[in-house]
């Protein structure tokens, strides 16, 4: 209220006053000294309500701006955090570049060293290589990792679970822009009896023919459960994504078993994630998705990897407890980009790309940049709010300690039950 309208209200106090004491003095038997004071008595106390007024309004005034200046100041430190995150990055890639120019001379000259000890040894080197070759077809025909047969894979596949060769990987998903480590992905890696990992690629066919993909599940749900313990007594926040294939949500004879083993530790439903394609999840049957409803019940919740892009149905994520989703960091980068693709949302107006993160949240989903291999490429992630990072730039999947290995191997009474 501007200086000029409170010199009108003041007055307009002064005129009832003055009105009130007329008053009293004509119409009551009181005397003029007594009129007099009623109409100072009238004129203080509107005063002093008005004054109490302002000051309210002036307080609720400076409360807002204090709420403001606060969101402002969190989000400078935001900012700043990314601003150092981005020159740490900037610091280290240049720091890189250097070291490996002033080294490119040496080695320049260790190559050209190399070669001519190669033409030196030209005869010796072909005998190894022919013995090698001679080596590798005998081994071929028996069957070699990375080149076995279906029935092949399928054998090794039977002979790592019988004998329980059924290694934990562990992959870190790291918070940005601090890089703290908050959760693990667990992967399945099974070896021959020549301690070979059979590959996925290998072996995720012939298990799936030979319905044997529940019982890699339900062995990795073990391991998984055991190593969340593991880090729940050192960190509560920190917790693991247990891939779990739809098929075996849909198989009727796995999942009682599966179900029975998660009440048992329903304690664990905050640190531990299932995670499952996306493609898998939009195709997923009635079965599967009922069996996944008995999963949230306990409170677990569920993540999305292999995603193509951002164009996914964000109400059915939250009505189905997903919480998180994977997309690959160069693919999400590609479509964070003005007229790219956008979820489906009640947010209808045409999203720039830094708010789509924001819109994921809204559905409390949080986006996960997989697959991101290089630091120029987590500079460019950092341009969005983009909460959580997971690739070899971050952390390579590597084997659990030999001592953990022992320690959360299944039982014989786990792998019996599962077994039957």
């Amino acid at each position: 209220m501007p200086a000029f309208a409170h010199i009108l209200v003041a007055a307009s106090y002064v005129v009832v006053g003055m009105f009130l004491g007329i008053s009293v003095y004509q119409f009551t038997p009181y005397s003029l000294e007594m009129s007099v004071l009623a109409g100072l008595t009238a004129t203080t106390l509107s005063g002093l309500i008005h004054v109490m007024t302002v000051s309210r309004e002036r307080s609720k005034q400076l409360e807002i701006r204090m709420l403001l200046l606060k969101n402002d100041l969190r989000k400078a430190n935001q900012r700043n955090e990314i601003l150092e995150a981005k020159l740490g990055v900037l610091e280290e890639t240049v720091s890189r570049e250097v070291s490996q120019s002033r080294s490119a001379l040496v080695t320049e000259m260790r190559q050209i060293e190399d070669m001519i000890q190669k033409l030196a040894k030209s005869y010796e080197s072909k005998l190894v290589t022919a013995r090698q070759s001679g080596r590798t077809g005998a081994a071929s025909s028996s069957g070699t990792p990375g080149n076995r047969s279906s029935d092949e894979a399928l054998k090794a596949v039977q002979d790592a679970l019988d004998a329980n060769r059924v290694d934990l990987h562990l992959q870190p998903i790291v918070s940005l822009p601090q890089r703290r480590v908050c959760f693990y992905e667990g992967f399945t890696r099974l070896r021959d009896e020549n301690d070979e990992i059979i590959m996925p690629g290998e072996f995720l066919k012939a298990a799936k023919e030979a319905d044997l993909l529940g019982v890699i599940d339900n062995m990795l749900l073990f391991r998984c459960v055991q190593i969340v313990r593991r880090l729940s007594e050192k960190d509560r926040r920190v917790g693991v994504f247990c891939n779990v294939a739809i098929s075996s949500l849909e198989d009727e004879s796995f999942f009682p078993q599966f179900l029975e083993f998660i009440k048992e530790n329903k304690d664990l439903a905050g640190s531990l994630i299932f995670e499952i394609g996306a493609n898998e999840f939009a195709r997923r049957s009635p079965v599967a998705a009922r069996n996944m409803g008995r999963l949230t019940d306990l409170g677990f919740r569920f993540s999305l990897d292999k995603c193509d892009g951002l164009n996914v149905n964000l109400p059915e994520m939250q009505a189905e407890q997903v919480k998180f989703l994977k997309i690959e960091g160069r693919k999400l980068l590609d479509q964070l980009v003005d007229g790219g693709p956008r979820p489906i949302s009640n947010v209808n107006r045409d999203l720039p790309p830094v708010d789509v993160p924001a819109v994921f949240m809204r559905y409390g989903v949080d986006l996960i940049a997989e697959k991101v291999e290089d630091e120029r490429e987590v500079v460019e992630v950092l341009d969005f709010d983009i909460a959580y990072g997971q690739g070899h730039v971050f952390g390579a999947p590597r084997p659990i300690k030999g001592t953990l290995m022992e320690e959360t191997a299944p039982t014989s009474e786990f792998i019996q039950r599962i077994a039957g």
